[in-house]
């Protein structure tokens, strides 16, 4: 027979261990528990990304396919739009909505843009190409972007809140010139005439600006290429400048008045498009001869409209289709006409821009020659004094400063004096 025999000591410490490990043993559980939960949590973060989504179905949005890379890395392709019977394709537009949580960082890399025009491939980045960022679509602040290999663009971003708008410029949608065109109408000195409508059945508007029977007109066309914006706030800055109603305003309105088709190519601005009506048609060629008025509707518009006012005796002594791109000069088509007093007053005309306004970037010279754009069309087919204003995309040089809506409506201000002068020099117009 066995017999424990324990004292009292050994028993105490028997005990002392017991709980002791029963401890040990409840703390390894937990710490075990612990562990794993953190591991859980962390594999649920890696297969749950902090991305919640690429917004583009607001208005001006641009066709975008998106993905994620293994390196967190958001990948934007851009979709071309193109031309009618043509390989032509066009991309240069970008505007699209980050939805993330706030404080998060991002890698952006844009893709597709081996545009093609007259069948040789050609992009539309360089080395200042301008990107614009916004927290709520209507404060937009410029951010600084880099050319990778491919013909591709890189930026970083950082969200402010969990919803950050990128652009490739500040936009100016159809909802803006609804607002100017709301705040200005009821002025006795505007008019607002729908002269026609697009592909898709938006009307197309002419906004005169001043008399009537002033002794000069001035004819202002913007947006035919939906991806530039520039000429929407040049505009916009010209109309408010001459509706100030101060001195300097009835001064300019007493020479000249102005008509404006504020938005040529309203269909392609509403989807976000680059370049293209929605038949395939680009609205800066053709002029030369007759628009066709089912493909494109909206140049038969404005052709329409400036058939009548020659018929009336009021054919526009100036036209001017403001456009972006990266130069930023005046586009001096020379058809086969007699052109010695059309550059005559061309060089007048850029002489009074570097005088009155920001603008230092030239104009093209030689024998440039552009078939069927709106400046040469206008002058051969109705001999009005006509031209392409590129405004420059990426960066303004006498302001050292990027192409904010700003710096554009001040332009835009700037230019009534030099209409003002321009006519004032040339009394054969």
């Amino acid at each position: 027979m066995n017999v424990d025999i324990k004292t009292p000591e050994v028993r105490m410490m028997n005990s002392c261990y017991n709980v002791f490990g029963r401890l040990l043993e409840g703390l390894a559980v937990r710490f075990a528990s612990i562990v794993f939960c953190a591991f859980a949590l962390t594999f649920a973060s890696a297969e749950e990304p902090l991305l919640e989504f690429i917004h583009t179905g607001f208005e001006n949005a641009s066709p975008l396919d998106w993905e994620i890379d293994g390196e967190g890395t958001i990948i934007g392709r851009l979709v071309y739009d193109h031309e009618r019977s043509s390989p032509n394709r066009a991309n240069g537009h970008w505007h699209f909505e980050i939805q993330a949580p706030e404080k998060s960082q991002w890698t952006v890399i844009l893709e597709n843009f081996d545009n093609v025009w007259n069948g040789k491939k050609g992009s539309p980045l360089c080395d200042r190409t301008a990107c614009f960022v916004s927290n709520d679509g209507q404060q937009w602040r410029p951010i600084e972007t880099e050319v990778i290999e491919g013909n591709r663009l890189r930026f970083n971003v950082k969200m402010e809140g969990n919803r950050l708008k990128v652009a490739r410029l500040e936009p100016y949608r159809l909802s803006d010139l609804d607002r100017l065109i709301e705040k200005i109408e009821s002025n006795p000195l505007v008019e607002i005439q729908k002269v026609g409508k697009t592909v898709a059945g938006r009307d197309l508007e002419i906004v005169r600006i001043g008399d009537p029977g002033a002794t000069h007109r001035v004819l202002l066309r913007a947006r035919s290429h939906p991806w530039e914006p520039g000429g929407n706030w040049v505009v916009e800055g010209l109309i408010e400048r001459l509706l100030r109603g101060d001195t300097d305003a009835k001064r300019y309105l007493s020479q000249y008045c102005v008509y404006v088709l504020p938005i040529a190519n309203k269909d392609g601005v509403a989807r976000g498009m680059t370049r293209f009506n929605l038949l395939g048609k680009d609205l800066n060629r053709n002029w030369d001869r007759p628009a066709d008025p089912e493909l494109a509707p909206e140049n038969r518009a404005l052709e329409t409209w400036i058939e009548s006012m020659i018929a009336r005796g009021q054919r526009p002594d100036l036209a001017i289709d403001f456009h972006n791109d990266n130069n930023g000069r005046l586009h001096i088509s020379r058809p086969n006409i007699e052109l010695a007093e059309y550059l005559k007053r061309m060089k007048r005309f850029e002489l009074l821009l570097r005088e009155h306004t920001w603008f230092t970037e030239g104009s093209t010279g030689g024998n440039f020659h552009n078939p069927g754009s709106f400046g040469e069309g206008l002058l051969e087919r109705y001999r009005i004094t006509a031209f392409i204003h590129e405004l420059n995309a990426d960066w303004i040089a006498a302001l050292d400063d990027y192409p904010s809506a700003k710096n554009w409506k001040l332009y835009g201000s700037q230019l009534c004096d030099v209409f003002y002068e321009y006519f004032e020099g040339n009394s054969s117009e």
